[in-house]
């Protein structure tokens, strides 16, 4: 019998623990932010011009030139910065025509801003079961389009591309427009394209935890010329302020031709998008290097299956989800609380005593006529997939010896419990 020292006991027995820091999270302050962001929103703040659109020429804000950087890195002739993710999406969709009462695709595996999105537009969600890897799975998807579904919305998430040539094929095929939830995957490149823009448009986030961080905000992708004009009026371009987006060429609507949302995004997080902007490729690569490196320890440890990509390096790694399959609630419950005791913050998707937003069961505003089990037992594939599955999230800070102990507890619980 190998001999058992107090290192190989897990923590939740007695033994020692893995690690004694903190785990970092965005939510305690471990983010990427320095002087240059704290300058760019002084810039913004001493301008004495908070709000975009003012006496200055257009292309002299902040917002405008963000805008026209973006358009710069995505290779897309149209930017619209709004003031949160959820509000690029259904600007999106509001811009592409989308009709009160109309359906719209998306996957189980979501944050709730997803379908939020969509009933802000006036749509009505369609939800769509996922792979083993937790993509929209492009057979079900297939199987949902039925004539009254007038677009899809692939989200990539927690940083793991979809498989988006083959979705939007689908989507072509049914002649319905595609849009990319892109807001978890910002900087992502797949055959050398950035997610974003392989579909009618892409929705970003520059929330906290994203790879361009101004606390709130968010901003839209196209190439659609029309889609854009009109995400400009709904997002707030008010008394002809649209002229500013389109010049030199007069726009094709009017302004007064549809409501106004007031999404718009105001110019400190501007100021500080456009510095965040300069290091977006440097924080991509770090995150995609420290979850390589972390990805390489463990691929092969049992009981655990990493979530696997769609293709090399179409991830961005901020987040590691592994599955462990065939677990019970209670098995998995136990893995979580074991890699915790170990101090790695830790969660499981499925736990019912916290309820995530990210498990289709618990968007009750798009269930309200079911019980939660009567919700999952429809997608009972999604169900299982995300009950077996733990979510652990990878900071943009994390150090080698952050991500050796990643590994070390990992592994540690792995040969505790196969």
């Amino acid at each position: 019998m190998a001999h058992i020292t107090s290192a190989s006991v897990l923590a939740l027995n007695g033994g020692e623990r893995v690690r004694t820091a903190e785990w970092p999270t965005y939510d305690k302050g471990y983010v990427d932010l320095n002087d240059g962001d704290e300058s760019a929103a002084l810039r913004a703040i001493k301008s004495r011009r908070l709000f975009r659109y003012d006496n200055r020429p257009h292309g002299e804000t902040e917002v405008a030139r963000l805008e026209k950087e973006l358009a710069g890195f995505f290779g897309s002739p149209y930017v619209l910065a709004c003031s949160s993710g959820t509000t690029a999406l259904a600007l999106a969709l509001l811009g592409a025509g989308i009709r009160p009462g109309d359906k719209v695709a998306c996957p189980a595996f979501t944050f709730a801003a997803t379908p939020s999105a969509i009933m802000l537009a006036g749509a009505t969600p369609v939800v769509v079961e996922v792979d083993e890897n937790l993509h929209m799975d492009p057979e079900d998807l297939q199987a949902k389009l039925t004539p009254d579904v007038k677009a899809v919305v692939v989200v990539h998430m927690r940083g793991f591309a979809s498989d988006i040539e083959r979705l939007v094929s689908i989507a072509d095929a049914h002649g319905v427009p595609l849009f990319e939830d892109a807001v978890p995957a910002l900087g992502v490149d797949v055959g050398g394209r950035k997610l974003g823009t392989f579909g009618r448009a892409g929705a970003f986030s520059t929330q906290s935890d994203k790879t361009i961080n101004t606390g709130e905000g968010g901003f839209l992708v196209t190439s659609d010329r029309d889609l854009f004009e009109r995400a400009v009026v709904y997002s707030g371009a008010y008394e002809r302020q649209i002229e500013r987006h389109t010049d030199p060429s007069p726009p094709t609507i009017s302004d007064l031709s549809l409501p106004i949302f007031s999404f718009r995004l105001d110019e400190i997080r501007g100021a500080m998008a456009r510095h965040q902007l300069i290091g977006l490729e440097r924080r991509v690569a770090t995150f995609q290097d420290n979850y390589r490196y972390v990805a390489s320890h463990l691929e092969s440890l049992e009981p655990i299956r990493l979530r696997q990509p769609v293709a090399e390096d179409a991830f961005l790694g901020e987040s590691l989800n592994f599955r462990i399959p065939g677990a019970t609630d209670r098995q998995v419950n136990w893995f979580v609380e074991a890699l915790q005791a170990e101090g790695i913050g830790t969660r499981a998707l499925g736990d019912d005593s916290r309820p995530n937003n990210r498990c289709f069961w618990n968007w009750r505003f798009l269930f309200p006529d079911e019980t939660r089990q009567e919700t999952m037992d429809h997608y009972r594939r999604s169900t299982t997939l995300l009950k077996e599955t733990l979510d652990i999230p990878m900071s943009i800070t994390l150090t080698k010896a952050d991500c050796d102990d990643l590994v070390a507890a990992v592994s540690k619980v792995c040969d505790a419990s196969y």
